[in-house]
């Protein structure tokens, strides 16, 4: 009889149908009779191999089914190692090598009717599985560890990165709650992920250690110094405040204007104090300057009010003078245009924004009467007029000279030097009107 499925027998109840269960704890006696029996004197024997040994006995009396103890003894030995056998995959190798120990001794002497070299056959087959399976795990924890080892190592480098980043461009902010979060994966990855060698868990941890330093350092250093230049420029500040106030009273409109533009460059360069005190500052300056430039608006109010009555004055003035164009008696013009001018300084002031239009006007009616008065000059100028007289003759020579080459040109029939002397002749005819012009 073929026994070697023993150890796989399910144990007796375990199906849900009774007729099965009977049938099931038949065929376990069946094959236990042939492993197992008990003698006249209630002492159970089992079969194992080719010795027959004694593992118990009923000195009270023999139950109906002897055997069943024992067998379901048997039994348990076979689901404990069909149990390891499906979960080896899970265990780690000290728990494979206890269960295996615990599964050997076991086997070797139970006290249970079945198959039990059959069983020590399928521990021993388990034990080069499991052999294998080690060598597995050890595979897969060094590469875990490799894994582990390059995770690590990317926390550290990114760490140093943040630290080795210029303190000037630096946002202190993100970049410290990045360290924070680089550090929480680095404590999750030591609960949860494989053990690193100690030698390269150390280095890596000097080196993230020595990355947050750096870190933290310069930090401390760089809010030191921005304490320190938020101090002198809150300090830089309340000076330019002290004298912006001490000049908000001044009548010395243009000038104080200056200073208040220089007071203003000079809070530019100043640099800013903390955000708090920069707000409550610039507020104290623009008050202390408000004060000044709401008067001198005050002021030129005033001022415009009597400049546009001035105003109106220079523009009947500029009606006068206007009307001296075209001049036809220089001497009358220059008479009516001093007249005009005196009238013009007592006057006074316009409104700024009219400045430019009037005074320009006025500008070119001084101009064309001046203009005049040097034409008048230039045409009287007794030099100009010997050196006009010498070039009017010269010109006239010329233009009769060319007449006459241009006849003789004609008359030969080269029209192509009548046409050259033709073009000569009219530039000295222009010259000539123009000396004319100017000797009238």
């Amino acid at each position: 009889m073929d026994t070697s499925s023993f150890a796989s027998t399910p144990r007796p109840g375990e199906n849900s149908n009774g007729a099965e269960k009977n049938d099931t704890s038949k065929a376990l006696s069946a094959q236990a009779a042939t492993f197992g029996r008990v003698d006249a004197e209630g002492n159970v024997w089992v079969k194992d191999g080719a010795e027959e040994r004694m593992i118990g006995g009923y000195p009270d009396g023999v139950p109906e089914e002897p055997l069943n103890l024992y067998i379901r003894r048997y039994e348990d030995l076979a689901a404990s190692i069909n149990l390891f056998a499906a979960r080896m995959s899970t265990l780690s190798p000290k728990d494979i090598d206890q269960t295996l120990a615990k599964l050997q001794e076991q086997v070797k002497m139970p006290a249970a009717i079945g198959d039990l070299q059959s069983l020590r056959d399928q521990v021993s087959s388990l034990s080069e599985v499991a052999l294998k399976r080690k060598e597995e795990i050890k595979v897969e924890r060094q590469e875990a560890k490799q894994e582990a080892l390059t995770k690590r190592t990317a926390l550290v480098e990114e760490a140093e990165k943040i630290a080795q980043t210029d303190p000037s461009r630096i946002q202190w902010k993100q970049s410290g709650q990045k360290l924070r979060e680089l550090l929480d994966g680095w404590k999750e990855s030591q609960r949860r992920g494989p053990r690193l060698d100690k030698a390269d868990e150390d280095a890596l941890w000097k080196r993230f250690s020595a990355a947050r330093t750096i870190f933290d350092r310069n930090r401390r250093q760089f809010f030191a110094q921005l304490d320190a230049e938020q101090d002198a420029a809150k300090k830089a500040k309340e000076q330019l405040i002290k004298e912006a106030e001490s000049l908000q009273d001044s009548t010395e409109w243009g000038s104080t204007s200056t200073q208040y533009r220089h007071l203003m460059d000079s809070w530019k360069k100043a640099g800013r104090a903390s955000r708090k005190d920069d707000d409550a500052l610039w507020a104290r300056f623009r008050a202390a300057s408000q004060v000044f430039f709401d008067r001198r608006r005050e002021h030129d109010q005033e001022i415009d009010q009597t400049f546009q009555e001035n105003l109106a004055v220079k523009e009947k003035l500029l009606e006068q003078a206007q009307a001296i164009l075209p001049i036809t008696d220089l001497e009358e013009a220059k008479a009516q245009l001093r007249q005009i001018q005196d009238q013009w300084e007592e006057a006074g002031k316009v409104p700024s924004r009219d400045v430019s239009r009037v005074e320009g006007e006025m500008r070119k009616i001084e101009q064309a009467v001046r203009q005049a008065e040097e034409d008048a000059w230039r045409r009287s100028n007794p030099e100009t007029q010997a050196r006009a007289q010498g070039m009017l003759a010269q010109l006239e020579d010329s233009i009769a000279k060319l007449e006459a080459e241009k006849e003789a040109a004609t008359a030969k029939g080269d029209d192509k030097a009548a046409k050259q002397i033709e073009d000569a002749l009219n530039t000295k005819k222009l010259w000539l009107e123009q000396v004319r012009s100017s000797m009238e």
